[in-house]
């Protein structure tokens, strides 16, 4: 809605709906919406309703932390039910057991989600940060409950196993033959009926959850095949027929190595979201905040939530900058590697910006609370880094798909070969444990932990790192980069532009170097450009007043005119004053681009009298001076782009700047190709053309006129120093302004897509393998469960050795 005609315009499209009150406020871009009780409109018809109209209702976002998911077919069909409800979309995430969703309000909430979980057999919470450490709470506590049964039933496991070890010699075999066994089959019976019925209820109960709630999982596998096997052998020993072996040891031992298999694999688990919890533990809890009192202000120790933008707090040296903020007295160094990944401490003294978690050196600092809570940047980080691990990668698809069909499919071979075995061998115990060994070494979760478990390694390296990553897909197309376009002020270079060269023309008339400073300073005070600040900044210097200006008009990309002191005045590039009729000393203006210096001319003027509607007079002019402004090349520019090269990315340089200092810049950064004079919204134009042949073509930039070709690119980079609109826009934000931050996140992303690779490999071959193996009858069930609680445990400890990728100037393609 952009006016009152549109909010009186939707208001009535609502009020024509049947047993509809609606009431829309324009100033809070909400409709207030009262339906009849008898139900002639359904909130699905007013949002339809709102859409036809030509507006949309902004979905809103929340995060449920799931309980009782055990493997890939459990996330697979838990997804599918959120995403039948209306306006919800939903994306579950096996390791981290969340799940992220999107909803439209009005159409679903919170509770209409946590009961459709629930419906579907698991438990949900919302996510908050309390609840967070609650749930961490909630898992160590039901990790210790685990480790003591597993302990329990590896004690009365152990007495079968060695049975089934003394089975092999000569003599057992024997022995066997007339019946006879080491363990009572009493004995086993009591030994086996704890571990299947107390130890293993909770496969029994998130079988019959997952079955209620139309599916299948890998808790039925392990229900249905230990059931057989442990039903089988107690019709065996209640019927006496000693001739016939009985398998309590195979049902106990695959309960036993299964529950093995969940307690490493939660543990490695917990370590995938370690670099999360590091960034949510760095908030110092308390601040030392000032506050009024009877006797003049105090000094009191408050937690940190309680703080409200321009509370005054104290920051000592050795501690943490409880909340973002400006300094307002003192100075010192402080340590933002925690955020930026930067190691070197960074200077601050008045007016400068400190970050929540950053830790300050040996100066004693006074600042302004400027973001509190969740506007901090450590909030912002914490949340999207969680965003990208709670996202999906399209490479998952296909597992995805898979586990949506596994555990049907498995139930179907196993079935098939049992028949087929007792049909062609006439062995029934034969053709039961063949059965029972497809069903337990099938293993869904480690299709299910394949790609999540990377993405959540890999963007909290990235993270710890400085990169940001939005989403998983970014992180996935960044490997496949071909061409890296990249804006020159700000990314190339530090972006401080500082006046170097102030050059009046001589002659009668002519203004001194101040007034040239003076009044060029007076037309850019209403521009934000770079090249404005420098201006102002050297006005500063020279401590001179800035005059006033009038009929001030700004030319996006070329330059600035308006009226000084009666002075009819324009500001702006050689090519632009040069359309005006301006001419100037030719040989000083190609000496100074020659040396990578951005030129800018000063020129006057006739009589404003003269002039057309604006006011200002277009012709004649004269020129008054050039202005040289230079913007250094960071020194790690060079560096950044060989490294680029390396990884096969050509890199391209777009700048507004002219061909003489963009080549320049060029030159000095190793690029060797470059496009001048591209105007701010023509750089969207750029990068589509470059995307022309199918490449892949990334976008770096910090600025706001650089936020449309971030959009246009197949992947961003955002400096993390850019303008809030650049950061929105990128799908990857580098905290450090270096270029390098981009090899950085190519090598990582290929680091991340490696391990992705890996995990599916290993768990489609493993099951690809594996299942016709137990059908042909060469794999013994409890060998058969060992296998299958190890498959998991592999994928999650390959993913973890992500940990081990670093950010490596001296490598072009890291890979742990």
């Amino acid at each position: 809605m952009t006016c009152a005609a549109c909010s009186a315009r939707l208001e009535k499209v609502l009020n024509r709906l049947p047993g509809v009150e609606a009431s829309v406020n324009l100033a809070a871009e909400t409709a207030t919406v009262r339906l009849a009780e008898e139900g002639a409109t359904t909130p699905v018809q007013v949002v339809a309703a709102v859409d036809r109209a030509g507006f949309s209702v902004s979905p809103g976002t929340l995060e449920l932390a799931i309980t009782g998911m055990t493997c890939a077919a459990c996330s697979a069909r838990l997804e599918k039910v959120l995403n039948r409800l209306p306006g919800v979309e939903a994306s579950v995430n096996l390791a981290a057991e969340r799940a992220r969703v999107r909803y439209v309000p009005g159409l679903c909430d919170g509770e209409a989600l946590v009961a459709a979980v629930e419906r579907a057999g698991f438990g949900a919470t919302l996510a908050t940060d309390r609840s967070r450490e609650e749930e961490k709470a909630r898992k160590a506590a039901r990790y210790a409950r685990d480790r003591g049964r597993f302990f329990i039933a590896a004690l009365l496991t152990l007495p079968l196993l060695a049975q089934m070890g003394t089975m092999l010699s000569p003599a057992a075999m024997a022995s066997m033959a007339h019946g006879g066994e080491w363990l009572p089959r009493w004995l086993q019976l009591a030994l086996a009926t704890p571990v299947q019925f107390w130890i293993g209820w909770r496969f029994y109960d998130g079988a019959y959850k997952s079955l209620r709630g139309g599916g299948a999982n890998m808790d039925v596998l392990v229900a249905l095949g230990t059931s057989m096997a442990y039903g089988f052998s107690l019709v065996v020993t209640l019927a006496g027929l000693e001739h016939r072996h009985v398998y309590f040891e195979a049902s106990a031992a695959v309960i036993t190595l299964v529950l093995l298999g969940k307690l490493l694999e939660s543990r490695a688990k917990a370590r995938t979201t370690a670099a999360l919890e590091a960034l949510v533990g760095l908030q110092p809890r308390t601040a030392r905040v000032q506050r009024p009192g009877p006797e003049g202000a105090t000094w009191e120790e408050v937690p940190v939530d309680t703080l409200v933008p321009g509370d005054i707090y104290l920051v000592r040296a050795g501690e943490g900058v409880p909340v973002d903020g400006e300094v307002v007295e003192g100075s010192s160094s402080v340590n933002e590697a925690m955020l930026t990944g930067e190691s070197m401490p960074v200077a601050k003294g008045v007016g400068d910006r400190v970050f929540a978690a950053a830790l300050n050196g040996p100066g004693l600092l006074r600042c302004r609370a400027t973001g509190v809570g969740e506007h901090t940047l450590l909030a912002g980080i914490i949340r999207q880094v969680g965003e990208a691990q709670g996202s999906k990668a399209p490479v998952q698809r296909l597992a995805d798909r898979i586990a949506g069909i596994f555990v049907p499919a498995v139930c179907a071979v196993a079935a098939l070969t049992f028949v087929l075995w007792w049909w062609l061998g006439g062995d029934f115990t034969t053709a039961l444990v063949n059965g029972v060994a497809v069903l337990v070494i099938a293993c869904p979760c480690a299709l299910g932990l394949a790609t999540p478990t990377a993405i959540m390694v890999g963007t909290g390296r990235g993270a710890n790192a400085g990169i940001l990553v939005k989403n998983a897909e970014a992180l996935e197309r960044a490997e496949k980069i071909a061409v890296l376009a990249v804006d020159k002020t700000g990314t190339l270079t530090q972006g401080q532009p500082a006046v170097t060269d102030c050059l009046p023309l001589a002659g009668a008339g002519a203004p001194s170097a101040e007034e040239l400073v003076a009044w060029a300073g007076a037309l850019e005070q209403g521009s934000d450009h770079p090249l404005a600040r420098a201006v102002l900044a050297e006005l500063d210097n020279r401590g001179l007043e800035l005059p006033e200006v009038q009929g001030f008009q700004n030319f996006p990309g070329h330059g600035v005119q308006g009226t000084v002191s009666g002075r009819s005045l324009a500001l702006g590039s050689p090519s632009w004053l040069k359309e005006r009729g301006v001419e100037g000393n030719m040989t000083v203006l190609s000496q100074l681009q020659a040396q990578g210096k951005t030129v800018v001319g000063l020129a006057q003027g006739g009589d404003a009298a003269g002039a057309g509607e604006t006011g200002i007079a277009l012709a004649p002019w004269r020129l008054l001076g050039w202005i040289a402004i230079a913007d250094p090349l960071r020194s790690s520019s060079a560096a950044a782009v060989a490294r680029l090269r390396a990884l096969g990315v050509e890199v391209v340089m777009l700048t507004g700047d002219n061909p003489a200092t963009a080549a320049a810049i060029a030159e000095a950064a190793g690029i060797s190709r470059f496009q001048a004079q591209v105007l701010p919204g023509d750089k969207a134009a750029a990068v589509q053309a470059l995307k022309q042949g199918g490449r892949l073509v990334a976008m770096a930039g910090d600025g706001i006129n650089d936020a449309p070709a971030l959009a246009a690119a197949d992947v961003s980079f955002a400096m993390g120093a850019g303008s809030d609109a650049a950061l929105e826009a990128a799908d990857l934000t580098l905290m450090k302004n270096d270029l390098g931050g981009v090899a950085d996140a190519i090598s990582l992303s290929r680091a991340t897509l490696g391990k992705i690779r890996q995990n599916l490999f290993f768990a489609f071959i493993y099951n690809v393998l594996g299942i016709p193996l137990a059908a042909l009858g060469w794999l013994n069930p409890v060998v058969a469960g060992a296998a299958m609680a190890m498959s998991s445990v592999s994928v999650v400890s390959n993913s973890l050795l992500l940990r081990r990728w670093r950010p490596d100037p001296l490598s072009t393609n890291r890979s742990a």
